[in-house]
């Protein structure tokens, strides 16, 4: 069965390839032609897309789908449709006056044919994305969605082979030997979204084939509130960035650093808008169940572990939530002993640790990896300034939740184990593009000065040009 996928995969890449090899720059038509595509295909299944994701999920909002995987594909879309053609023109950069009246420029190439591994969370968006980017910048794309988002995967692979040749783009749905053969294949460049731990996995196998990759992980994103923040309006951001997709979102604040003495009036607070937000959970349809019974086991667990080794859990309901829907927790009193920080959460568990010093809160997140978020609350310019110098993390959101992933006019992407690489707007196309330099020499070239036979010339020439570099 293994020898089957694999040489399914082979042949579809093969195919792929070639018709590459036959259009190796797409004109600006044909690239905006597959953009708006992919806009009218989104449009047209917007509503089926919502209810295959939360058919996956047991239960999303539809709301939730037709911003956060609907939306966001149309916008980025839209966004490199508009731009493309700047992004495709060939750059003039400078050239060095000893080299004059040569000139050197940049042209972007397309790579070829472009993996792209999607992670469940986000099923439609993720997969979506990338591939808007890949396509943009002239390339063939394969898709391999999650297996655990069954009926969306499925959607897709419709709406892709209704829209596109399969030698244009392609969406290869199958379970984890499926996923094993796909991140082995030799592409182009390989782009991955999902944990850490499968990150290296997928970097591994690339590398045996020297294909580059970008590697959209996680990690334990931090929201830092400082003194000086608004309580209230911090309380009603963290919340909505908590309990958006239930915390199933890479980005989603992972863990809060608080002064010591705000932390009981932060938890007053994030308890009313939580509520406020979810009245109820069972039955509720804005509010998203957790994907697989497994990831629900993991997160009680969680819980279990952080109560075991003296957490406070407050839970934002007395209610049981039903079926796989979990109930939102704030984890007081955490430590670095318990599971629930060490590992990312991706879940509605909240763990909220007190300091003292400011300095204290930034050396924590100096000692653990770089996360791929991190969010800061306050109104001290100057205190922000300084955290924003000495912490690392792949994007930051000031006074608000996630909403920097969504600017398509900043590169979006990890930095150490939460990423590498980068994407969204024009980020995106370089990443699938090779920026060639050509240097165009003249006919009247001063270069001919520095061919041997060596001697007097030469040497004053090079003590010339070492003055001037100098």
């Amino acid at each position: 069965m293994n020898q089957d996928i694999e040489e399914h995969l082979r042949v579809t890449l093969e195919q792929q390839r070639a018709a590459f090899s036959s259009e190796p720059f797409p004109t600006l038509a044909i690239r905006r032609d597959r953009l708006a595509r992919v806009r009218a295909m989104t449009a047209q299944h917007a509503q089926a897309l919502a209810e295959a994701v939360s058919q996956d999920f047991e239960n999303r909002a539809h709301q939730e789908t037709m911003l956060t995987e609907v939306f966001t594909v149309q916008s980025a879309a839209r966004h490199a449709m508009r731009h493309l053609p700047g992004w495709m023109k060939t750059r003039r950069v400078p050239t060095a006056m000893h080299f004059w009246p040569a000139r050197n420029r940049l042209l972007r190439q397309p790579l070829g044919v472009v993996g792209v591994v999607s992670p469940w969370n986000y099923p439609y968006y993720l997969a979506m994305a990338p591939a808007v980017a890949a396509l943009a910048a002239g390339n063939r794309v394969l898709i391999k969605p999650s297996e655990l988002t069954p009926a969306t995967s499925e959607l897709m692979a419709r709406m892709v082979r209704e829209n596109f040749a399969p030698e244009e783009m392609q969406v290869v749905v199958g379970d984890a030997d499926v996923g094993r053969a796909f991140t082995s294949l030799p592409f182009d460049h390989l782009f991955f979204t999902g944990s850490t731990a499968v990150g290296r996995i997928v970097a591994q196998a690339a590398a045996k084939n020297l294909t580059p990759v970008t590697l959209e992980l996680g990690g334990k994103s931090p929201a830092f509130i400082d003194r000086s923040a608004d309580l209230s309006l911090t309380a009603e951001r963290l919340a909505f960035g908590k309990l958006l997709n239930a915390g199933q979102t890479c980005v989603a604040p992972d863990y809060v650093l608080a002064p010591r003495e705000m932390v009981a009036p932060l938890v007053e607070a994030l308890l009313a808008r939580m509520r406020a937000m979810y009245p109820s959970l069972a039955g509720n349809a804005d509010y998203t169940s957790i994907v697989s019974p497994r990831h629900h086991a993991r997160l009680q667990a969680l819980l279990d572990d952080a109560r075991a080794k003296g957490a406070r859990l407050v839970p934002t309901h007395t209610e049981t939530a039903g079926g796989r829907k979990l109930v939102p927790h704030l984890v007081l009193d955490a430590t670095e002993q318990m599971t629930v920080m060490q590992e990312e959460i991706f879940g509605p568990l909240l763990p909220i640790m007190a300091y003292d010093n400011a300095n204290e809160a930034v050396d924590f997140i100096r000692r653990h990896d770089r996360p791929l978020a991190l969010y800061w609350f306050g109104r001290d310019d100057q205190a922000q300034r300084q955290v924003m110098e000495r912490t690392h993390a792949g994007g930051v959101t000031v006074n608000d939740c996630i909403w920097h992933l969504g600017q398509e006019e900043q590169p979006f992407g990890g930095v150490g184990a939460s990423g590498i690489g980068a994407y969204h707007g024009e980020w995106g196309f370089r990443t699938f593009s090779k920026e060639k330099p050509i240097f165009e020499q003249s006919r009247f070239a001063g270069t001919k000065l520095f061919y041997p036979p060596y001697g007097a010339t030469f040497n004053h020439l090079l003590g010339a040009l070492k003055k001037i570099a100098g």
